[in-house]
């Protein structure tokens, strides 16, 4: 047997206690709050991919990623096999605006309430853990 498995990224940036989340403006979780994140093209790394679909979805330019981990339960997307690296990076906030894959962006407080797409609760809960710990 032979299966396919789309590549794809997720962006962690905490603001004091709150996480940046887009609004989906398209399914699946249209209406739903999630992390800046996207599909990897083809010629680009996984890095270069969290800070183009960031940047395209937030206007933030992000700095000084970390790796928080790869997701890959299967039935985490409702469209398919998809495996997302994870990552948690810094920003200037100042320039925050929801782009053309988002209806909205803002910095969520109360992100573990809130009504999160796909598993980026776990993403998030998992970047704290990371921010929190001493860098190598």
């Amino acid at each position: 047997m032979h299966y396919n498995c789309a590549l794809t990224v997720d962006c962690v940036v905490f603001s004091g206690d709150g996480a940046v989340l887009i609004k989906r403006k398209n399914p699946p979780f249209k209406g739903a709050y999630a992390l800046p994140g996207g599909f990897v093209e083809e010629d680009e790394t996984v890095e270069e991919a969290c800070i183009r679909e960031t940047m395209e979805e937030t206007g933030l330019a992000i700095e000084r990623l970390r790796l928080v981990g790869v997701y890959s339960t299967p039935g985490r997307d409702p469209r398919g096999r998809m495996v997302s690296v994870a990552f948690v990076a810094e920003a200037d906030l100042g320039s925050l605006q929801a782009g053309d894959d988002a209806a909205d962006t803002a910095v969520v407080k109360d992100w573990e309430h809130a009504d999160l797409a796909f598993d980026h609760k776990q993403i998030i809960s998992d970047a704290l853990k990371t921010k929190e710990a001493p860098e190598d």
